[in-house]
């Protein structure tokens, strides 16, 4: 693929001001070399309607032969029938962030039947670019994939001005939309737990998402009489300002989160409190020492969670350490233009590459 060959970036429709990983690839890609066409395409990814279907189908028939296409996985992994035809003309690569099947709360045979159309799609797809060392590993164990064909594009972060914070202990910063996968109701239980400390959070994230569970929230932040205490503020926030204003980044995820979040806390030298969810401790990663710049615990457990708040609240040393390991690991983050450049590499591939089918 020359430089001036554009690829084509076909992804869910998103708010104009929504800050994600596709986002910022695509703002990135051009800069190191590589122009980009983007299709994003609304629906009820990754099972859409009747018009996303058509949608995506027409894109991929427009497009020329071996024309380079990446897919985001939310999109493709879903609609083989739709994908897996244009396998051999064009030169595919999907883009995965998450397994479908491990999205909490699906029932076995529905989560069966995601496993199964994501499997056929993979396998037929020319490359699959993974987000993380871990969700690569699971991705060709899970389904068989030749592990040639896999590759990681980690997410980049921005330089940023090392955090203010609150007081160095009471702030805390939750991010990620507001729903049961993202586990928000494990910290307000949490919370629960640790009324007696002078702690506060500030939640940030769409509340779109899933109204029912944010109704739920509400009524147990009431219940427990956090009102004062804890802030669903939405995502019409600034979320540079929001992380200038944290202590601490608490993640506590049922299921793996995106890994932007914990670059983007470590590259302003914030610990992180997280769940121990697929991709988490890759996302960490450790300092020159070997330090690990937060704390993990067992997901979906408000006490486990309750327990390293009173540690992190009790023990200034813990904090002193874990701010240093931040530090010293936000130091080392690859910025985006960096990210971008090593996607480009491995796309770079594809399109040099015969084309096999599996």
């Amino acid at each position: 693929m020359r430089p001036a060959d554009p690829m084509v970036f076909i992804l869910p429709a998103a708010p104009p001001d929504s800050d994600t990983y596709d986002k910022r690839m695509c703002q990135n890609l051009p800069a190191v070399g590589q122009p980009v066409l983007e299709l994003p395409i609304a629906g009820d990814w990754p099972e859409p309607g009747a018009t996303a279907r058509r949608r995506l189908a027409r894109s991929l028939a427009a497009l020329p032969d071996r024309t380079v296409v990446l897919l985001d996985g939310v999109v493709a992994a879903g609609v083989p029938e739709i994908v897996v035809p244009h396998a051999r003309r064009l030169r595919l690569a999907v883009l995965v962030h998450q397994a479908l099947a491990d999205e909490p709360g699906l029932d076995p045979a529905h989560a069966a039947e995601l496993d199964a159309a994501e499997r056929e799609t993979l396998r037929m797809a020319g490359m699959v670019v993974a987000t993380s060392p871990w969700l690569a590993r699971l991705l060709i164990d899970r389904h068989d994939l030749d592990p040639g064909r896999v590759y990681v594009a980690k997410p980049g972060t921005d330089a940023a001005p090392l955090a203010a914070g609150a007081d160095g202990v009471s702030r805390l910063l939750c991010v990620g939309d507001v729903t049961r996968r993202n586990g928000q109701d494990v910290l307000v239980q949490a919370l629960g737990e640790v009324g007696h400390l002078a702690l506060s959070c500030v939640v940030v994230g769409s509340l779109q998402a899933d109204p029912a569970y944010v109704d739920e929230l509400n009524w147990s932040i009431e219940r427990l009489g956090l009102g004062g205490r804890i802030t669903l503020a939405g995502d019409a926030v600034d979320l540079g300002a929001a992380y200038n204003a944290a202590d601490l980044l608490v993640l506590p995820a049922r299921a793996a989160t995106s890994g932007m979040f914990v670059a983007q806390a470590l590259a302003r030298g914030i610990p992180v409190l997280a769940a121990e969810v697929g991709g988490m401790y890759d996302a960490l990663g450790v300092d020159a020492d070997g330090e690990m710049p937060g704390l993990l615990v067992e997901p979906d457990d408000p006490f486990a969670l309750a327990d390293a708040l009173h540690r992190w609240y009790a023990d200034a040393e813990l904090r002193r350490s874990l701010r240093t390991a931040a530090l010293g690991r936000g130091s080392a983050l690859e910025e985006w233009d960096v990210a971008a450049r090593r996607l480009t590499q491995a796309l770079s591939r594809l399109a040099s590459e015969p084309r096999i089918v599996a």
